[in-house]
């Protein structure tokens, strides 16, 4: 990573890592899904939010935290979402890159995962009809199991995300709680509706 090291110098906290992350285009993956490492992403200037997740991961580790990813699993009528974990004074926030108003960034105010991925359930939800569409969470995934190469590697890292998604997960709640819950109302579905970068 020595020629990124300049970036990821100056990217020495959660907050930096974000606004940095938050500059960055979407990747609509136009040309064909991938899954870039944090190089390509530094010279392609667009991830989507698992990309984004190890991008910050990678800037984590630069500055002596662990690379911890987390997964959020949706429903089948949804998209799961991979966050980057942080931690300060043992509290837990996370890093993240979403298109929409919702999923985003979270202090560290956290005590457990666990809470922490409790406060994305209720802005998950598809657009149509409001349903809440999260349903579980992985432990912290450290990669460090995975050496330095994936910080730079020109192949797509097809590996980490199914080694990512096949991870133990815990339920969010029971399914029974979860498919009464109350759909988003209005001016959420307006607010779900907001977009950052356009295709």
């Amino acid at each position: 990573m020595e020629d990124d090291s300049a970036v990821f110098k100056n990217l020495n906290t959660p907050q930096k890592i974000q606004d940095f992350l938050d500059t960055i285009a979407i990747n609509f993956e136009k040309n064909g899904e991938t899954l870039m490492s944090p190089r390509r992403v530094l010279r392609e200037k667009k991830s989507h939010c698992i990309e984004a997740a190890l991008l910050a991961a990678a800037a984590l580790s630069y500055h002596g935290a662990r690379p911890l990813l987390l997964d959020l699993k949706a429903s089948k009528h949804d998209y799961d979402h991979v966050v980057a974990l942080y931690k300060k004074n043992n509290f837990w926030g996370a890093i993240s890159k979403s298109n929409h108003a919702s999923l985003r960034f979270r202090d560290p105010v956290y005590k457990t995962v666990r809470e922490l991925a409790l406060s994305y359930f209720h802005e998950y939800f598809e657009n149509k009809k409001g349903k809440k569409t999260l349903r579980s969470y992985s432990r912290p995934f450290n990669l460090n199991k995975y050496g330095k190469k994936w910080l730079t590697s020109e192949e797509n890292l097809w590996h980490i995300a199914q080694d990512l998604d096949d991870s133990p997960h815990f339920p969010i709640a029971p399914l029974k709680n979860i498919k009464k819950a109350r759909p988003a109302d209005k001016m959420e579905l307006r607010a779900g509706k907001l977009t950052e970068w356009k295709k």
